[in-house]
C-alpha cells in the first residue's frame, strides 16, 4: 500500500510539473504575439493614415485652372454630342473633326432656355447664318453646358433647322479646357458651373476672332458682331 501510495503521489507530482511547465510557455507565446501586434499596430496605422491623407489631399485639391483661350490658340479637343435631325440618333463629334480644314463660327451660351440665350443670342445666329456662310463660314455651331436632350428640346422649341448646329458640352469638357467656366452656384435657379458667353471664329482649329463676354453679359458676341469681324 505504501509503495502504491508513493507511486500515485509521484505520478500526480509529475503531472503537476508538466502542467506548471506548460503554462508559462503558453503565456509567453501569447504575450510575445501581443507585443508584436501592439508594436506593429501604430506603425501600420501610421502608414495607412499617410497614404489616406495623400489620397484625400489629391482628391480634394482643385484642378489647376486652364488658361483662358486667346486669339492665335488652337481650340482644345473635346467630344460634343447632338441629336442628328434626319434620323434622330444621338451622335458625337470632336472639336478637331468639326473644325479641321474649315472656317467655323462657334458661340457659347450659359444655358439653354435661359432668357437672353433664347430670345437674342441663338435666334440672332439663326437669322444671320446665311450671311455668315456667304462670307465663307462652313459651320455655325452653338455649344452649351447642357445635356443633348435639353439641347434638342431647345432647338425644337425655337424651330431651328440646319442653320445652327446645337452641341452639348454636358460635362463641361470643352468649357474647362478653354478656361471659360462661369460659376453660377450662388444663383437660386440652380445653374451650377456653366460657360461664359462668347463667339469665336476658328480656321482649321485656330482661333482667329474671339469675342468673350464677362460672365453672361451680351455685349459683343452677337451674330452682327461676328459679321463685322469677318
Amino acid at each position: 500500500m505504501a509503495a502504491s501510495a508513493l507511486s500515485a503521489t509521484a505520478a500526480v507530482a509529475a503531472v503537476g510539473k508538466r502542467l506548471l511547465l506548460s503554462r508559462p510557455a503558453t503565456s509567453t507565446s501569447l504575450s510575445f504575439a501581443s507585443r508584436r501586434l501592439a508594436a506593429a499596430g501604430p506603425l501600420r496605422t501610421g502608414l495607412l493614415g499617410a497614404a489616406q491623407r495623400r489620397a484625400a489631399s489629391s482628391a480634394t485639391a482643385p484642378p489647376a485652372a486652364a488658361a483662358t483661350l486667346a486669339v492665335g490658340d488652337r481650340l482644345p479637343d473635346a467630344t460634343l454630342s447632338y441629336f442628328d435631325a434626319p434620323d434622330g440618333e444621338l451622335k458625337t463629334v470632336t472639336v478637331r473633326d468639326l473644325t479641321a480644314g474649315k472656317k467655323v463660327v462657334l458661340f457659347a451660351v450659359p444655358g439653354a432656355f435661359t432668357p437672353t440665350c433664347t430670345q437674342k443670342h441663338l435666334p440672332g445666329f439663326v437669322a444671320k447664318a446665311g450671311e455668315l456662310r456667304a462670307k465663307g463660314i462652313d459651320t455655325v455651331a452653338c455649344v452649351s453646358v447642357n445635356d443633348a436632350f435639353v439641347m434638342r428640346a431647345w432647338k425644337d422649341s425655337l424651330g431651328v433647322g440646319d442653320e445652327v448646329l446645337l452641341l452639348s458640352d454636358g460635362n463641361g469638357e470643352l468649357t474647362r479646357a478653354m478656361g471659360v467656366e462661369l460659376d453660377l452656384t450662388d444663383k437660386p435657379v440652380g445653374l451650377g458651373v456653366r460657360s461664359r458667353r462668347y463667339a469665336l471664329l476658328a480656321e482649321d482649329g485656330v482661333v482667329k476672332v474671339l469675342n468673350l463676354e464677362e460672365g453672361g453679359a451680351f455685349t459683343n458676341s452677337s451674330a452682327e458682331d461676328m459679321l463685322k469681324a469677318l
